[in-house]
């Protein structure tokens, strides 16, 4: 009987230690998506790039301008948002003023039917060859912003990063200093756990942890 406490104690503890660090990988890949790029450039001794929110909110509606058109992204039928969307779509729908929004220095986009770690898709999906090495390590960013955004949350999942050569406290400026929260998505340095994008993969991880513990549970008291 004693042994069987044990047990249980021990799945108890197991379970709520895995939700837990389940919890803190998901919260938003978009900022450890930021946090891979900034490792590799300063690897290949280029500098850290701030942070922006409202350049990463930007990123979030460039994704939603492909309305979950996968097809669009690479390859010869390769399409983008027009410039002009910036100023009177992107950045109103952000909450960004348009008087402080800066031209854009480089892009990587890639989408892809099932969702990868944001380690993964940095690697797998916007590494994809050398132009994008190129604009990863370009010297004349010096900010970036990351998405992530499903369709109808679920597949196929989009990854956008922007990068700017604007200043930290005059570029991409958020009114009243807050980010319109879009969703389903989320974006690099909103202070907002993802969602939508993200709840299938996550909601399918935290059935596992739980499955993993009835069946413990299960073999514990010989059930």
């Amino acid at each position: 009987m004693a042994n069987r406490i044990w047990i249980l104690l021990l799945c108890i503890l197991f379970i709520s230690a895995s939700a837990s660090v389940q919890n803190k990988l998901t919260d938003n890949p978009a900022d450890q998506l930021v946090a891979a790029i900034n490792s590799n450039r300063t690897a290949s001794k280029s500098s850290s790039l701030y942070s922006n929110p409202g350049l990463a909110c930007i990123a979030l509606q460039y994704i939603k301008a492909y309305q979950g058109d996968c097809s669009a992204v690479g390859g010869p039928n390769a399409k983008k948002p027009a410039d002009s969307e910036f100023a009177e779509t992107f950045a109103p729908n952000c909450g960004v003023e348009a008087s402080t929004l800066t031209p854009i220095t480089g892009r990587l986009l890639g989408c892809q039917s099932e969702y990868l770690k944001p380690s993964e898709a940095f690697s797998e999906i916007l590494m994809k060859n050398q132009k994008s090495v190129e604009i990863l390590r370009n010297k004349n960013h010096s900010e970036v912003g990351a998405a992530v955004s499903g369709s109808d949350g679920g597949g196929p999942y989009f990854w956008c990063v922007l990068f700017s050569n604007g200043k930290s406290n005059s570029s991409f400026v958020l009114q009243g200093h807050v980010a319109k929260i879009s969703r389903p998505g989320c974006f690099s340095g909103a202070d907002d756990d993802c969602n939508g994008a993200i709840d299938l993969s996550r909601t399918f991880c935290l059935w596992s942890i739980v499955v993993t513990g009835l069946i413990a549970l299960a073999y514990a008291f010989g059930i």
